[in-house]
């Protein structure tokens, strides 16, 4: 499953922002502009797991992602 957002940096710059959750494995990435590629995005802030956490929980009653996944995402969040 994928999900992703748009965020401003303190550098005044807008990344497009992008969180892959394949089985036990949650890749972070962000590109600025279209013509750029995608980097890794190594230290996600306690407000991107929030977005993140927010965006599963949303997906749930829909059907779209599982309980099971919502929870292992919950407990990958550093503490």
């Amino acid at each position: 499953m994928e999900f992703g957002w748009w965020k401003k940096f303190e550098d005044g710059k807008k990344y497009q922002m992008l969180v892959e959750v394949f089985g036990r494995t949650i890749t972070w990435s962000r590109k600025h502009g279209h013509h750029t590629s995608w980097e890794p995005y190594p230290d996600p802030t306690d407000e991107d797991w929030d977005k993140l956490i927010g965006e599963a929980e949303r997906r749930v009653p829909r059907r779209l992602f599982s309980q099971k996944q919502f929870e292992f995402i919950v407990s990958q969040r550093p503490k």
